[in-house]
């Protein structure tokens, strides 16, 4: 590792040779078998699971740190590790290695009037990037994901979970060796000084074929602003969840406080409640004090205020808001056409709900809402790439390029065409 000593041109040295190091280690990757991928997946969850005595002593390093500048509560959520989300993480990994390996597949294939066979073939990236902050599980995820697909991948993660992705990421190279693949497919920036990530994002000298950022608004900004390679990302969550008139009572009460509430920290959480002007005020306010009495505060308009005397009058900038915080921005809406023009006019296109039982209020939502991720009558906070059979996902996309929704192991190909032929020639 670097010390903070070392000059932008060291740094500069170093990151092209990790990219260098990379490029050469994805050639024989997009060649491997899925036996051996799988072979390398298993042995990182079970090196993951073997040493998480190192891995919790090394996030407690993280934890106390973050805890001692007065981190958010949120983030510090994002960061701390315990066996059970250890145990998610080894789950998440052997989830990807029972995913059908997408290298190889024929997605479509036809025949020419001339006799020509056509196939479109999935094939690796290349060399991926991941640039993320708090959360240490995206080390083993990105890492498991685009070794599957067959991608090398450089890791940048934030400087405050640097001890636990640290340790997670020897669990990872223990694996690649251990299934003869090379240790530099899976490499992380052994440095925290920013001048890396902008040599990142230059794309090292062409070695890398594509940049994710995970992370918080300003990181995803600067990403999509100085890099010089293509990006999937999502640049924040403003998640939606519309209440109709129609919907069933109990189920809108669960599903709300789950969408907000279960971790406000991701970028799945909802942050705006938008409640139908003609449902039973009864419900309406029985939704916005279950709310309260979970722990959220509201911020809504005076219809709100109305029903629940603890809110407080919503400005138009909780409108544009991503709290990732107990905090929701809440009001009335005129049906499924005041949800929509509120959508269309706010919506960072990530993910939103409508909890309906009306079919057409449903088909309405879903044909004229343009998110990434629609749910009917389930939480938002279902926005992964994991509960969607992915086994993880290494980010959400929000673009209309190439990926959209959760980035898995599908997203993380491209494609050529190969052609076989009897002898042909162009007249």
């Amino acid at each position: 590792m670097l010390d903070k000593t070392e000059s932008k041109a060291d740094i500069a040295t170093l990151m092209a040779e990790i990219g260098r190091r990379a490029k050469a280690a994805a050639r024989p990757l997009a060649i491997a078998s899925t036996d051996r991928k799988n072979a390398a997946l298993n042995a990182m969850a079970d090196a993951i699971s073997a040493r998480r005595k190192d891995i919790l002593d090394a996030n407690a390093l993280d934890v106390d740190a973050a805890l001692k500048s007065s981190m958010a509560a949120s983030f510090v959520d994002r960061l701390k590790l315990d066996d059970s989300r250890i145990d998610g993480i080894v789950e998440g990994i052997r989830a990807i290695a029972a995913l059908a390996d997408p290298v190889g597949d024929v997605i479509a294939a036809w025949d020419r009037p001339n006799g020509l066979k056509i196939e479109r073939v999935r094939t690796p990236l290349g060399v991926i990037g991941v640039i993320y902050e708090s959360r240490p599980n995206v080390t083993a995820d990105a890492g498991a994901l685009c070794l599957k697909a067959g991608n090398a991948v450089i890791l940048r993660g934030g400087s405050d979970s640097f001890h636990s992705s640290r340790a997670i990421h020897a669990c990872l190279t223990e694996g690649l060796e251990s299934a003869g693949l090379p240790a530099d497919a899976i490499q992380m920036i052994p440095v925290s000084d920013r001048a890396a990530v902008g040599e990142l994002l230059s794309g090292l000298n062409g070695t890398v074929d594509v940049i994710v950022p995970r992370g918080g608004k300003s990181l995803v900004a600067r990403v999509q602003a100085d890099a010089r390679v293509p990006v999937f990302a999502h640049l924040e969550g403003l998640c939606h969840i519309y209440v109709d008139k129609s919907a069933d009572a109990a189920m809108a009460r669960r599903i709300v406080v789950n969408a907000k509430m279960r971790r406000t920290g991701i970028c799945g959480a909802a942050e705006t409640l938008l409640l139908d002007s003609a449902m039973d005020r009864m419900v309406a306010a029985a939704i916005l004090a279950d709310l309260a009495a979970a722990g959220c505060a509201v911020h809504g308009d005076n219809a709100v205020m109305a029903l629940l005397p603890e809110a407080t009058l919503a400005s138009e900038d909780d409108w544009r808001t991503e709290y990732l915080d107990a905090i929701i921005a809440a009001r009335f809406v005129d049906g499924i056409d005041g949800a929509i023009a509120h959508i269309a006019q706010w919506s960072s296109s990530h993910t939103e709900a409508v909890i309906a039982e009306d079919p057409a209020v449903v088909e309405r939502f879903f044909t004229q809402v343009d998110s990434a991720i629609l749910l009917h009558n389930a939480s938002t906070q279902f926005a992964d790439g994991g509960e969607f059979g992915m086994g993880a996902e290494i980010g959400i996309a929000t673009g209309k390029m190439h990926a959209r929704g959760p980035v898995g192991v599908e997203q993380l190909t491209s494609f050529k065409y190969q052609v076989h032929g009897t002898g042909q020639i162009r007249p």
